[in-house]
This record gives C-alpha cells, sequence and structure tokens, in this order.
C-alpha cells in the first residue's frame, strides 16, 4: 500500500518537544517519514543529502522552521503539499511557500489556549491589587497599610480587550464565568459581534483607557499596529491601572508608557513581550517598581507544546482524507494575523 512521505523541519529537540512520542508513532502509521530533521543548518552547511525531499509531500515543523525561497522549495520539494507547523505565526516562512502552492496549517489556535489562560489569571490578580501589593512583604505593617486600599475587585469591574481575534475571543469567553464589564477595542469588530460576545464596542483606544482598570492587548502585529499603544492611552490609565501586554511589544510606545508609570506609581504594567526582547541594558523596565516583566512565557510552554503537534496531526489527517480544516493560512490571513 503506498504511503506518501513525510519529513520534520527543525532540530531534533525542538520536534520531539513538540510532537510527543505518540503522535510521532501515528505520524509514522500514515506515513513513511524521513529519519533526518531538517533545519536552517542542513541548508546553510551545502549539504547534499537532498534527494530524498525530493519525494517529500508533507512536511511537519515547529519553532526553527526554516526560511526557504521560492528557488529552493521548486529545487529540494517539488511535490511538497502542505506544512503543518506546530506553532504560532508563520510570518517569518510562509509565502514562498504559498506561491508555491504549498497549503500552510499552523497551530496558532493551540497556541491561543495558554496565552488567554494566562491573560484571565493576569486580570483576576490584577482587579485584586495583587500586583501593586507584591512588593510589599517586605515593609514593616505592610498588611495593615495595605488592607482596605482602593483596589476594586472582580464584580462589575470594567476590563479592556485590545483586538477580538482567535486570543482576544478566547479571553473574553474565559471572562464570562466573572460578573465583569467587557469593553472591547476592534476596529474590525461589528456591532452584531459585539453583542454575539457580549461585550461593549468601544470607538477608540484612549476611551478604552480611561474607562477600564485592566486593559490586555491582543493586537495582531503588523505595520500598521506599531506604536499604536502611546501616551494618549496611557496618560488616561486609572491611578491602580494596569496594562498587560501579551501582544506584541512593538504595539507599544514603551518610552509613554515608562513616563505614565512614573508620573503615577500606583499605576502598574506587567509585560511578557516587549521591544526590543528582551529590553536594553538599562532600560527602566528593569528598574521601575511598578513593572514585571516576564520572559514571553504566556504561550505554549513546557506539556502546552505538545498541544500544537496534537492540532497538527488531527489537521493532517483531516487534509489528507479530504475532510473540512480548521487552521489552513491564507495569504490574506497574513496581512492582519501575528
Amino acid at each position: 500500500m503506498y504511503k506518501p512521505t513525510g519529513a520534520f523541519f527543525s532540530n531534533k529537540k525542538a520536534i520531539d518537544n513538540a510532537f510527543s512520542p505518540e503522535i510521532q508513532k501515528l505520524l509514522s502509521t500514515e506515513l513513511n517519514m524521513l529519519d533526518d530533521y531538517y533545519s536552517d543548518h542542513f541548508f546553510k552547511s551545502g549539504n547534499s543529502r537532498f534527494l530524498p525531499l525530493n519525494n517529500v509531500e508533507y512536511i511537519f515543523s515547529t519553532w526553527g522552521m526554516p526560511a526557504l525561497s521560492e528557488s529552493e522549495i521548486e529545487r529540494y520539494l517539488p511535490r511538497l503539499k502542505a506544512v503543518f507547523y506546530a506553532a504560532g505565526t508563520v510570518q517569518p516562512f510562509a509565502r514562498p511557500f504559498m506561491k508555491r502552492g504549498v497549503k500552510i496549517f499552523s497551530a496558532w489556535g493551540a497556541n491561543a489556549v495558554p496565552v488567554a489562560e494566562t491573560v484571565v489569571s493576569e486580570i483576576i490578580l490584577a482587579n485584586k491589587g495583587f500586583f501593586q501589593t507584591l512588593h510589599r512583604g517586605g515593609e514593616a505593617f505592610w498588611q495593615e497599610r495595605y488592607v482596605g486600599t482602593p483596589h476594586v475587585g472582580n464584580y462589575n469591574t470594567s476590563v479592556g480587550i485590545i483586538g477580538a481575534g482567535m486570543i482576544g475571543t478566547m479571553v473574553i469567553e474565559r471572562l464570562k464565568q466573572y460578573k465583569l464589564n467587557v469593553k472591547v477595542f476592534d476596529v474590525f469588530m461589528s456591532e452584531e459581534r459585539a453583542k454575539e460576545l457580549g461585550v461593549e464596542k468601544v470607538n477608540s483606544l484612549p476611551q478604552l483607557f480611561k474607562e477600564c482598570h485592566v486593559v490586555s492587548n491582543h493586537l495582531a502585529n503588523n505595520p500598521q499596529t506599531v506604536n499604536m499603544i502611546d501616551k494618549t492611552c496611557f496618560d488616561l490609565m486609572e491611578p491602580n491601572g494596569i496594562f498587560l501586554n501579551t501582544g506584541r511589544g512593538q504595539q507599544v510606545v514603551e518610552s509613554d508608557l515608562i513616563q505614565a508609570l512614573k508620573d503615577c506609581p500606583s499605576r502598574c504594567a506587567v509585560l511578557d513581550v516587549t521591544y526590543p526582547e528582551p529590553p536594553e541594558n538599562g532600560s527602566e523596565l528593569y528598574t521601575l517598581k511598578n513593572v514585571y516583566l516576564t520572559p514571553h512565557m504566556a504561550g505554549s510552554i513546557g506539556n502546552e507544546v505538545q498541544r500544537m503537534g496534537e492540532y497538527m496531526y488531527s489537521e493532517f489527517l483531516a487534509f489528507k482524507n479530504n475532510r473540512p480544516v480548521k487552521y489552513e493560512v491564507s495569504e490574506k490571513m497574513l496581512e492582519t494575523m501575528a
């Protein structure tokens, strides 16, 4: 019985991290999987062992996917039909494959789950004043001093979401178990969609920052969103307001954020992403007591990464058997997606 040929594109460590032994075994039952791992190093080293790639129809990859040119794809992968990428953004490599007619699938849906879970937990903690009081354990009489401070809690509090794409929508859905007033800024969201999600659509970013205790950024990363969140927003933050960023750092004018945090030290920023990343040496983001930096960990880490491999195995089965797929990426989507 004929079995199509598949290959892993990345290094072995990354592949084993994203594709569990069970998923790799299942792939081997469906495909003739090549033994090599095809990383950037393989292609840049002038390696002559390209002949097996001539038969490859399906690529399975994750972080570390080689960015090949159209001519390289034509030369090395003439029979390639699809790439199943067990990670998030495909921006660095997708377009040359698409121009060659290769289908691209991404596990962005799987990677969105831990981001949404992280953001919801941070919103709930932020409304309790968790971040503003976190440093106070070393101060004398800290408990007496901070009991009864004006932190709003999680009842009828306004929470702002910037961007109602996949992650923003997952956050909104998970917040429904709380009695919160969720407001959204998203120029692409219709009033009908806002009603369907049970949120209030606001017309501008400054309005969102003015009306919400916590604001969480989920904008797609593209030229239109660079430096979109600036002084006009941060100066309107409440005295105890919190800004969360698990989107992209380049969307924030960090000098404006830093100044707003210095002007009102009871404000707070929780940043999983920055620009550049990590911040440059000497950045005040390292030293301000009302800034909390995490190392781009809201996405899939640890065992969570294997969820992405499972999503891509399921997507492969659907594609191979002519069933509806969920996570194909189009060239049009690349214009707005992260």
